[in-house]
């Protein structure tokens, strides 16, 4: 296999039971509807497999906050093998290769495996998630005798036991039988949501019809085949999977699906499938050359927001973990507009659109968390669901010890309302998608910007507004006075508020007037604005030259973070929730992430430089989306060999699982942020204010030669090649 092809694979041979939940998150398959994890069809202790469909939550009696449900198993499959059932821990694995294609989205795994009395075969796997039609799940057995005649069993069903780490979802569970088809209509307890998954499973060369099949919760087909040295069974299976969020009948809509997937049968639907993703590649790929580990890096991550993206569906979102693992239950946090949304605002453009419609969908929400906090507009969820009400929950579960810590970022991390403010303003810069922005994006703009303008609190005693009990980026330090990223970004939100007003009030007048009134933005309300934005407080230290990180920062007890390596664990850990308050250690880019956002708002190259020096030996990387923005920070200051280091350490997070905790899934914020690391970093791209236009400035690390990338330029595709000059 050349480079060029590697690098769009990920393999693992042999078999490391020790690194079962590791892969079973990378190699997850979807198709921005469905993500369904990478484990065994036929099982294996300590798995944790899962299908999970965007925006279908529950609220489980006794749990903390809602989750998205994991969906009954639509992979099971068991094989025995002249009467001895087949899985890797029985009999004896002679040879085994399991690979992820991601260019093609298809995941095999190949075993060539004895019985332990004689029986030798190899059987191999084959899975997709089509990228063409988003309900169906395929999957392709091959089974082939190699030592004589031999007698293979097939039992496939769909196991309606699968729970959330054992919490049990669903109140109703309704079997479905029908020959060779069979599943569950599941509805849940307390969302009320109905979700069918259906299977249909067709044994070819030879054709069998099955032999038994049986209901209950686990609804189940069986085949029997006999085969002579040398033979070959094929079986294919698929399974459609529908719910009332898209269907008014999601039986009667996984039937219809599963008719046009047998008519068509495996080879077309892979056929269209590929086609899909080739076009999905076509504008999301990017090419470097001279670097096959960047390269694999730069795919495998653009590939993990891919897959979760909705391509059909305005009224989800990605969550921090995507749809690949259990971590943070689904939600959804900052990690979508500010680091996952740059790559399909200029990449694909109707996807970014979706995400950001999903914000205005749930503008009530945020509305309501505004209004609860005692302040005007719309303050937006620091974790939310289906519906944009907070569901942040409010305590740890119980530590060892029975203790709970006070979770405070779903009360006090408020700049979240201008990170999706700011996505925004990105998209309709990038596309000039008029229509979203004066019917839609105007008012999510508008909305938080009226927050803030009730946020800020006037201190006559220093002539200037603040924002106290604030949490920054930083979320080792809660409830701080004056973080300065919250500060200078809602400075911003508010100045660049009174643009989009004017260019409403210009361009469509009674558009805006409607919104004005709508949303009680009176001439008193832009005045205040006005006096906000000339007197908000910025924390600075004029003797270093340095942006303070919060009120106080300054004063903190110092440590020297190099002598706690290596580690896996936070620091904040380590050395525990309470001390970390009083320690100057950050946990990820704070100072750092407003010097990528708004490199105007911390000040000249100079500048820039000097808050890069001095926070940059402080920050833990407690949070997997720190490294990609400090890649992208130090390739804009000319740091190369820090910001390659970073590149490579963000892009590596999961496929190295360098936190240890890839079992719970994709670190999405990560993915979506080598991106922009690559091409606002390294590839230097950058839109004039009024959109029109963009540059380029590269700095690119000295051993690529070439990096080729295509964006979206209000409408027109841009293929954009950079040599290395070096």
């Amino acid at each position: 296999m050349n480079p060029i092809e590697r690098s769009w694979e990920l393999y693992e041979a042999p078999f490391n039971p020790g690194k079962l939940h590791h892969i079973e998150t990378i190699y997850t398959v979807g198709n921005g509807y469905m993500g369904v994890r990478a484990s065994f069809e036929e099982g294996y202790p300590g798995e944790l497999a899962s299908t999970i469909v965007h925006g279908v939550y529950d609220h489980a009696a006794g749990q903390l906050v809602p989750e998205l449900i994991v969906l009954p198993n639509p992979l099971a499959l068991g094989i025995t093998v002249n009467g001895e059932a087949f899985n890797m821990q029985a009999g004896k694995v002679l040879g085994y290769r399991h690979a992820l294609n991601m260019k093609s989205g298809l995941l095999t795994r190949e075993i060539l495996w004895s019985n332990g009395h004689g029986a030798v075969v190899t059987i191999k796997f084959e899975r997709f998630a089509s990228l063409a039609r988003e309900h169906l799940l395929v999957q392709r057995i091959r089974i082939r005798a190699l030592t004589g005649q031999t007698e293979i069993r097939a039992r496939a069903w769909v196991d309606g036991t699968a729970t959330n780490e054992g919490v049990q979802h669903w109140k109703e569970q309704t079997p479905l039988i029908d020959g060779a088809r069979f599943g569950l209509y599941n509805v849940a307890g307390q969302s009320g949501y109905g979700v069918t998954v259906l299977s249909e499973v067709r044994a070819m060369k030879p054709a069998q019809e099955p032999i038994e099949n049986s209901d209950g919760t686990r609804p189940t087909v069986q085949f029997a085949v006999s085969l002579e040295r040398e033979e070959e069974v094929v079986f294919e299976r698929y399974t459609a999977i529908h719910s009332t969020r898209d269907a008014a009948d999601p039986t009667a809509a996984a039937r219809r699906s599963l008719d046009t997937a047998v008519t068509l049968g495996v080879e077309a639907l892979l056929i269209e499938h590929k086609l899909a993703w080739n076009s999905c590649w076509h504008a999301s790929d990017v090419q470097i050359e001279g670097d096959e580990l960047a390269q694999r890096a730069i795919r495998f991550c653009t590939y993990h927001i891919l897959i979760a993206a909705p391509r059909d569906d305005e009224r989800v979102s990605i969550g921090a973990k995507t749809l690949s693992g259990p971590g943070y239950k689904g939600h959804v946090f900052w990690d979508t507009e500010l680091f996952m949304v740059p790559l399909l605002t200029l990449t694909q453009p109707k996807i970014a659109r979706n995400l950001l419609m999903y914000r205005y969908h749930t503008l009530q929400g945020a509305r309501n968390k505004a209004k609860e906090a005692g302040y005007e507009g719309a303050m937006y969820a620091w974790e939310s669901t289906d519906t944009g009400e907070e569901t942040t929950p409010r305590w740890t579960n119980p530590l060892a010890d029975g203790s709970r810590i006070r979770i405070w970022t779903g009360d006090t991390e408020q700049h979240i309302s201008t990170d999706i403010a700011y996505a925004v303003l990105q998209y309709w810069q990038w596309t000039d998608d008029e229509e979203f922005f004066v019917n839609y994006g105007a008012e999510i703009f508008l909305d938080t910007a009226v927050f803030w303008g009730t946020r800020a609190e006037w201190k006559a005693e220093h002539n200037r507004y603040e924002l106290p009990m604030q949490i920054g980026p930083d979320e080792y330090h809660e409830n701080i006075n004056n973080s300065v990223f919250t500060n200078s970004v809602a400075r911003w939100h508010l100045r660049s508020a009174l643009d989009v007003l004017g260019w409403l009030e210009t361009r469509f007048p009674v558009q805006a007037t409607a919104l004005r009134e709508r949303l009680h933005i009176t001439p008193e309300r832009l005045d205040k604005w006005r006096d906000i934005i000339a007197k908000m407080y910025i924390p600075k230290d004029p003797g270093l030259g340095v942006l303070e990180q919060f009120d106080g920062f300054f004063n903190l007890k110092p440590i020297n973070l190099g002598y706690w390596t290596p580690k896996t664990t936070n620091i904040d850990a380590i050395i525990g929730h309470e001390e970390i308050q009083s320690v100057k250690a950050i946990k990820q880019a704070d100072v750092v992430m407003l010097t990528a956002l708004l490199p105007e708002a911390v000040g000249d190259y100079a500048a820039r430089l000097r808050n890069w020096q001095y926070y940059y030996p402080l920050v833990d990387h407690g949070s997997s989306l720190s490294p990609t923005m400090h890649a992208w920070v130090a390739a804009r200051l000319g740091l190369m060999d820090e910001a390659y280091d970073l590149f490579i350490h963000g892009g590596t997070i999961d496929l190295e699982d360098n936190k240890g905790n890839v079992r719970d899934g994709i670190h999405a914020a990560a993915a979506g942020g080598l991106w922009q690391a690559l091409v606002f970093g390294f590839a230097g791209l950058h839109l004039d204010e009024e959109g029109k236009s963009f540059t380029l400035d590269p700095h690119l690390p000295p051993y690529w030669k070439t990096v080729q990338f295509r964006v979206f330029h209000r409408g027109v595709q841009k293929t954009i090649k950079l040599t290395n000059e070096a």
